[in-house]
């Protein structure tokens, strides 16, 4: 790999799992009716819709502000604490607004950002641990999305159909 290859292949590879989670979560969201999207099984669960409000809480919060110097205007306990209000639409395009903020933020950083510290929530960390920590974060959630969208509604989502053909298929990453 050429020198400053490594850094472009993580940003690329960061942008690429948000952009692609974002849109595996959407697909989930209009699935769901606006019952399913608010459902909590108790009082300890979230339900789709805290998940989606508590995701574009971090990225705005470690990317918009712990990496952008956008102002930090996040109240966690409002994403869990919502039990309505928005529907499926309303979250899909506000998720996907604040996943396209933080990949315009992360496309923009430098070998020398990447190793720069920023403090978040507490944390002193380096830039590269903070997109680290967005996408993994990010990913976990995804998952429950989907998880309880598949309970939800008994069906496949088809986001490895591509797996079962010996056609080659577009997808550039697992």
């Amino acid at each position: 790999m050429e020198t400053g290859g490594l850094d472009k292949a993580f940003v690329d590879y960061s942008c690429e799992k948000l952009q692609q989670n974002c849109e595996r979560i959407c697909v989930c969201l209009e699935k769901l009716n606006g019952d399913q999207i608010w459902f909590r099984g108790s009082e300890n669960q979230n339900a789709v819709g805290n998940l989606v409000l508590h995701l574009c809480g971090n990225l705005r919060q470690w990317i918009g502000f712990g990496i952008g110097g956008q102002p930090d205007l996040r109240k966690r306990e409002l994403e869990f604490s919502a039990r309505g209000g928005a529907e499926s639409r309303q979250l899909a395009d506000k998720l996907r607004e604040i996943v396209t903020d933080a990949v315009t933020i992360i496309r923009r950083l430098t070998p020398e950002r990447l190793a720069q510290t920023t403090t978040v929530q507490g944390y002193e960390i380096t830039v590269l641990q903070a997109v680290y920590h967005v996408v993994e974060h990010f990913a976990g959630h995804a998952g429950q999305i989907i998880f309880c969208t598949k309970q939800f509604t008994g069906e496949g989502l088809g986001f490895y159909t591509h797996l079962d053909s010996r056609r080659p298929h577009s997808e550039k990453s697992p």
